[in-house]
């Protein structure tokens, strides 16, 4: 079979015979109570998948690999390179701390269906506490670790947890930051209190305890009785995960169990091209979409060992931690956002510390969470000499929405697309008026439902705002919040989010094709345009940049050189006339540049300090940086 026959058919199959194929997918899962029912009857934009199902994700995740003779297989590495430690968790192991932990839970009065807030960092009890939520029906909602209070208190107040588990302290390069704190504050901000809080210990540094009362996490575990997996329906919230709203309350985005399972273990097999037993690596945080999915729960259903990383791709200790962690685990399979790799090129342009390393065992290395430029890709394929795939979607999909496929004979790529479209998923490019445009003509993404499995069920506790945020815009579409175009070929191009498009005189223009030019200048190391208000052109694009350290000393000749490109690339009508050099982007800790607040920040407006931001001292040093240029 050709590669174009076998991803067309499979690709067709899964949209005019959903049920059928979905039913073919779900049957290389181990329900507890195998689905009758591959679907439900749509009922507006939402579909119930395996309606008359049962099964638990914590027992997907470890139950059924331990019956399957699997059991002293490693399951999790945990590898902290703040600490300098590495630890290692066979299934077996994985099930005593889970189960104990789910036990501890029930002591504590949390029943299915009740929420609990897990408030931690990169550290095996995260993952423990997650799957233990799961095992007994809890519906977990996973706070970024080091969030402010307030920001804690808004969703300890919309997901109303029984419980909280935190831990004493997060680590980063160079600091701690305690969590009891903040912790403390949130509770006191927050109108709902838990009933509980669950601290776990990392014996760091001393933490004053006294002023909030804990149940300390390791007596909680040691003293509790295993529990046993709770068979759940189909479409029982397995979590809450918050994203930014535009009218600053957080959208809880709840997933499903059955179809989610179903989901990923696709994914894993035909996406990733992952085999059973295989190492692979999300380089990424438990509190984004892309850990919950593909460091916890995608992994550990396909019995993957999944990497859990605790550090940055740079400084700790250099840019070769990435190749050590490969190195020394034999990852075969990796993902990470583009941004990590931008900040490795920085630092180690001609790869003398990857060359270091043997990282013959990696097959794939995957790039997601953000649109990757043309300089990166084409490095990072330069220097890894594998396939470079570049995907695309969103924490409402839960996996992905565009991609290549390393289970299949994989397409030819083409550099600035994330591939094509998922089986289950039928996109379409729309124009203003919401009618479905040619190929190579640029418009709004859109899915047309219903969703296929694993996509966001609702919003925690309003469905109407769910409607209204994703399916009012265009009848009959969700609308991604993304621009682009399907090429003739049916590979998506995803220009950037609706947002980051500029206005200059009548005429819509991208940032990202802007940045796409800026961003091959050999002296840049990283880039964003943000529209700047103009009293004559309505808007004018301005062009933030960090330089490379050996090119400080060539400002004004690369700025006039920037401007040029981008006049070459996009046109005159681009106007880009400034450039302001940054000693950095501010990035929120998963790594996405945070545009919002670049906007903000040209246009001389009042802020508040984005809650996901990774390091608040950045905005000031933007704020010279703007003066200075003026």
């Amino acid at each position: 079979m050709s590669e174009k026959n076998e991803y067309d058919l499979l690709y067709a199959k899964s949209l005019e015979e959903p049920e059928k194929f979905w039913g073919s997918q779900a049957k290389d899962l181990e329900w507890l109570k195998p689905p009758k029912k591959v679907m439900s009857e749509s009922i507006d934009s939402s579909r119930v998948w395996f309606p008359d199902g049962e099964t638990n994700l914590s027992y997907l995740c470890i139950d059924q690999h331990i019956k399957n003779g699997f059991g002293d297989e490693t399951a999790i590495i945990y590898d902290s390179a703040v600490q300098n430690k590495v630890e290692k968790f066979t299934y077996n192991e994985v099930l005593d701390k889970v189960s104990r932990l789910a036990g501890g839970l029930q002591k504590l009065g949390v029943k299915k269906g009740d929420t609990v807030i897990i408030y931690m960092p990169m550290i095996p009890q995260a993952v423990f506490s997650i799957l233990a939520c799961a095992r007994i029906g809890a519906i977990h909602s996973v706070v970024f670790g080091g969030f402010a209070p307030n920001e804690l208190a808004l969703r300890i107040d919309d997901a109303r947890p029984k419980v909280v588990i935190s831990a004493t302290v997060g680590i980063e390069v160079n600091k701690i930051i305690p969590y009891v704190p903040i912790l403390k504050k949130a509770i006191e901000k927050a109108s709902h209190k838990p009933e509980a809080a669950i601290l776990y210990d990392r014996k760091v540094e001393n933490t004053p305890l006294s002023d909030i009362s804990f149940v300390d996490y390791h007596k909680l575990q040691e003293e509790s009785t295993p529990a046993a997996p709770v068979s759940l329906k189909a479409d029982h919230p397995s979590y809450i995960l918050y994203t930014s709203g535009t009218t600053g309350k957080p959208k809880g985005v709840v997933r499903d169990t059955g179809g989610y399972a179903v989901a990923l273990n696709f994914s894993m097999k035909y996406i990733y091209g992952v085999k059973p037993g295989d190492v692979f690596w999300a380089a990424s945080d438990v509190g984004w979409v892309v850990g919950h999915s593909y460091i916890v729960y995608a992994p550990m259903i396909y019995r993957a060992t999944t990497v859990l990383y605790e550090g940055k791709p740079v400084k700790t200790p250099d840019p070769g931690a990435f190749w050590r962690i490969i190195s020394q685990h034999k990852v075969n399979v990796m993902f990470t956002a583009p941004t990590a790799f931008r900040a490795i090129k920085k630092e180690d342009p001609s790869g003398k510390f990857l060359h270091k390393y043997d990282i013959s065992t990696l097959r794939f290395q995957f790039l997601a969470g953000e649109r990757c430029d043309e300089s990166t890709l084409k490095w990072s394929q330069k220097m890894l000499k594998i396939p470079v795939v570049d995907h695309w979607w969103q924490t409402e999909s839960g996996w992905p929405i565009a991609s290549n496929f390393m289970g299949l004979e994989p397409h030819k790529t083409k550099t600035g697309s994330a591939g094509k479209a998922v089986p289950g998923y039928f996109l379409t490019i729309v124009d203003e008026k919401g009618r479905e445009v040619g190929a190579n003509q640029e418009g709004y993404v859109c899915l047309k439902p219903p969703m296929p499995p694993g996509f966001a069920l609702t919003l925690w506790g309003n469905n109407e705002r769910f409607v209204k945020s994703y399916f009012t815009r265009f009848k009959g579409y969700y609308f991604s919040g993304d621009s682009g175009y399907v090429d003739e070929d049916g590979y998506i191009f995803i220009t950037g989010r609706v947002d980051d498009v500029i206005n200059v005189a009548g005429h819509r223009l991208s940032t990202a094709s802007m940045e796409e030019a800026i961003a091959l200048h050999p002296a840049v190391a990283e880039c964003a345009v943000v529209a700047k208000q103009d009293r004559l052109k309505g808007e004018l694009p301005i062009a933030m940049v960090v330089l490379k350290p050996e090119s400080q000393k060539e400002v004004d000749t690369i700025e006039q050189q920037l401007t040029q490109k981008v006049r070459e690339s996009v046109g005159p009508i681009a106007s880009l006339k400034e450039v302001v050099v940054v000693l950095r982007l501010p990035k929120t800790r998963s790594g996405k540049v945070l545009r919002r607040i670049l906007r903000t920040l040209v246009n001389g407006k009042s802020y508040q300090v984005p809650s996901t931001i990774e390091d608040p001292a950045v905005i000031p040093e933007i704020v010279e940086c703007l003066k200075k240029s003026n």
